[in-house]
């Protein structure tokens, strides 16, 4: 070790050890001081205090490194400079370190936690793993083993890549699975019990988000510090940025987080609800100490060589220090607050629940008729902010062009925001609302979110709006060629290797279909929909697949994989069959999908048998109907093509060219040089 680098260690150290101390000290003073009560009050056994406080170290120190590794990545992906020519990482070592270092001890941590936590979440005690078979069962028994396992495989994973990255690109894979790995020890939380719990859930969701993007960005920013790597004006701009819509969603997620645990109980009647008001008052503080930042409008100084525009830099990355330092120092005290209510039984845990509300989280006393279906409606929290975003994006761009006097096609403005009004309609709707106890109304949710929202959304062109909206920027109001941007990113993407993969025409058209067959067909249908996040994730799927499958088929936007006009139009004839046969299958079976889950419902208006017919049959016709308007739109496409090719032609005839000729000269050319090079 250099003596350089001995000084910024020990400022590291410094920084970093008092600060888990406190993240690790709140939940295990926790333990240690209610004991048993947290585990009897919900008819657990008491592990011990050595089970007990080790679970609770272990998932302090796995909070804190998988904050800093996956903000590691975001802050080399979203804010760390990467050149704009080779997409080469500028000055990446330290990034990488932090990287390398949070995500080898989130890997160790979590791989502890398997064995802790089966032991702490089952009531288990530490001798109890000496019996034979003792492990398997006590693994099987709780859902965090699962969720700790994955953790720990993604965890490795980024941990040897990080030897080996280079470039920008390199950092989408790393990023996607950590993404991933964090969110599901959130989602088999807390959150998964109770009535409500689909608001909680969505809400944890949403505020993991953005707790990952603001919290670890600024977590990684000081740590990078700290190592002697001085952030840019430029840097802190989209720091800021990030905390702008960052904050809000942790602010109104933190609300709703803080009604459904509550249960109706006042905060000071519970522990859970005074830690709620803590935590809700670290973030009004967090929000004092970033507004100043927001108003000083920190690009306007990332511009200019003058003296005047030096003297605004250094003054602004001198205000920003001490906005990073204090707001992580409000992080430590959120994160450790979090930790604490998490080792204790929340009031809603102890509301009467109903099993629609075991696995909804709402019951569903109504018979599902059309006038239940349109006036029964429940937010759902998770699809309406993804839609709200979605638009308000597509938007932003559109007036970004029209500012610059560009103009852009209001038909694909309309297409794009239908297509999430759709999605809305399905989701939070009485479909929406009933598409979890009734198998008929589940599949016209399905067919909605897989074949007319996607439809509609590939015909806005959301990505080529992109692309137009930040061509000749790096970042908006900044210009520096130099700088990579969102026009960078997004054209590495479209050339990226692994997106040809997910592109692929056979893949998609493969997961397209199995989609309906593995998933009904099989046990799986049954076993996600005991689970409202899984629930939400499937219908991810089916937005996400149709997506790529009409993006293939009718997209706007210039995909890895283009297909001709015939092979498009082959494309999805290829599909209509797959439709007819399963929605058949479906109205022929006997025994009713997920047979067992409805019964455990034992809905009063329940008919499985009719709801199966029903299903299939919208399976059947509601999978045609949208294949033929692709067909239709493909051919005034494939019309429109030809008319553009014509009318290029008969430009270069008036213009006394002819491409024909021009080719057949050129041959003539070759085959003339071909024959002076034999000769020599």
């Amino acid at each position: 070790m250099s003596s350089s680098t001995k000084p910024l260690l020990n400022r590291l150290l410094g920084w970093v050890v008092p600060a888990s101390a406190v993240v690790v000290t709140a939940p295990l003073a926790t333990t240690l001081l209610l004991g048993r009560e947290p585990y009897e009050i919900i008819n657990r056994q008491f592990p011990g205090f050595d089970v007990a406080m080790t679970a609770t170290i272990l998932r302090a120190v796995a909070e804190i490194s998988s904050l800093v590794a996956l903000g590691a990545l975001i802050f080399m992906i979203f804010v760390r400079e990467t050149d704009a020519k080779t997409g080469r990482l500028k000055n990446p070592d330290i990034g990488l370190q932090i990287l390398r270092w949070a995500s080898g001890l989130m890997a160790i941590i979590t791989g502890a936690l398997i064995i802790f936590d089966a032991l702490d979440t089952t009531g288990a005690r530490l001798e109890q793993l000496s019996q034979p078979g003792a492990f398997g069962i006590l693994f099987e028994s709780s859902y965090y083993p699962l969720a700790w396992t994955f953790n720990f495989i993604v965890a490795s994973a980024v941990y040897f890549s990080t030897f080996f990255i280079r470039t920008w690109l390199g950092l989408l894979l790393p990023f996607w699975g950590l993404s991933l790995a964090v969110m599901w020890p959130v989602v088999v939380g807390q959150v998964l019990v109770g009535p409500n719990h689909d608001f909680g859930s969505d809400a944890a969701i949403l505020q993991t988000i953005g707790v990952y993007a603001f919290f670890g960005t600024l977590v990684a920013a000081a740590i990078s510090t700290l190592l002697g790597k001085r952030l840019t004006a430029f840097e802190i701009t989209r720091i800021s940025r990030i905390s702008k819509f960052a904050l809000p969603l942790l602010t109104l997620t933190e609300l709703l987080i803080a009604w459904f645990k509550l249960a109706g109980t006042s905060p000071a009647e519970s522990f859970t609800g005074q830690m709620l008001t803590l935590r809700i008052l670290v973030l009004a503080l967090l929000w004092v100490v970033f507004i100043p930042l927001w108003a000083s409008r920190a690009y306007k100084f990332t511009r200019g060589s003058d003296k005047d525009a030096k003297s605004a830099r250094e003054a602004t990355v001198t205000k920003f220090n001490r906005v990073l330092f204090g707001g992580s120092a409000l992080i430590v005290a959120w994160l450790a607050i979090g930790l604490a209510i998490n080792r204790v039984p929340s009031p809603h845990y102890f509301e009467p629940v109903t099993i629609p509300q075991i696995i909804m989280g709402y019951n569903v006393e109504d018979a599902p008729t059309f006038q239940v279906l349109v006036t029964h409606w429940r937010p759902n929290v998770l699809y309406l902010v993804l839609a709200i975003t979605a638009i308000s994006a597509y938007f932003y761009a559109v007036r970004v062009l029209h500012k610059r006097g560009d103009k852009w096609p209001l038909g694909r403005t309309i297409a794009w925001t239908l297509g999430w009004i759709v999605v809305i309609i399905a989701t939070s709707s009485g479909f929406g609302v009933y598409s979890a106890a009734d198998f008929g109304i589940h599949m016209i949710v399905h067919m909605t979110l897989n074949m007319l929202a996607p439809l509609l959304m590939v015909l806005g062109g959301f990505m080529t709006l992109l692309l137009r909206a930040s061509s000749g920027r790096s970042d908006n109001d900044i210009r520096d060629p130099s700088i990579a941007g969102m026009h960078n990113w997004i054209t590495w993407i479209l050339k990226w290797r692994v997106l040809r993969v997910i592109y692929n025409p056979l893949l998609v058209f493969v997961v397209f279909i199995l989609s309906y067959y593995g998933l009904y067909l099989t046990g799986i249908f049954e076993n996600i929909m005991l689970y409202h996040w899984a629930h939400q994730l499937m219908n991810l799927h089916f937005i996400f697949i149709g997506y790529l499958y009409y993006g293939l088929s009718i997209g706007v936007d210039r995909v890895p994989r283009a297909l001709p006009h015939i092979g498009k139009l082959g494309y999805v004839m290829a599909a209509m069959p797959f439709h007819a046969f399963f929605g058949v299958v479906l109205m022929t079976t006997p025994t009713p999908v997920a047979e067992n889950y409805y019964k455990y419902l034992d809905m009063p208006w329940a008919d499985l048998q009719a709801s199966q017919y029903l299903g299939g049959s919208v399976a059947w016709s509601a999978g045609e109907i949208p294949l033929l308007i692709v067909v239709l739109v493909l051919g005034i496409q494939w019309a429109r093509q030809d008319d553009k090719e014509a009318r290029r032609k008969d430009r270069h005839m008036d213009l006394g060219l002819d491409d024909d000729l021009t080719e057949y000269n050129e041959m003539l050319k070759k085959l003339a040089e071909r024959q002076g090079k034999l000769e020599r």
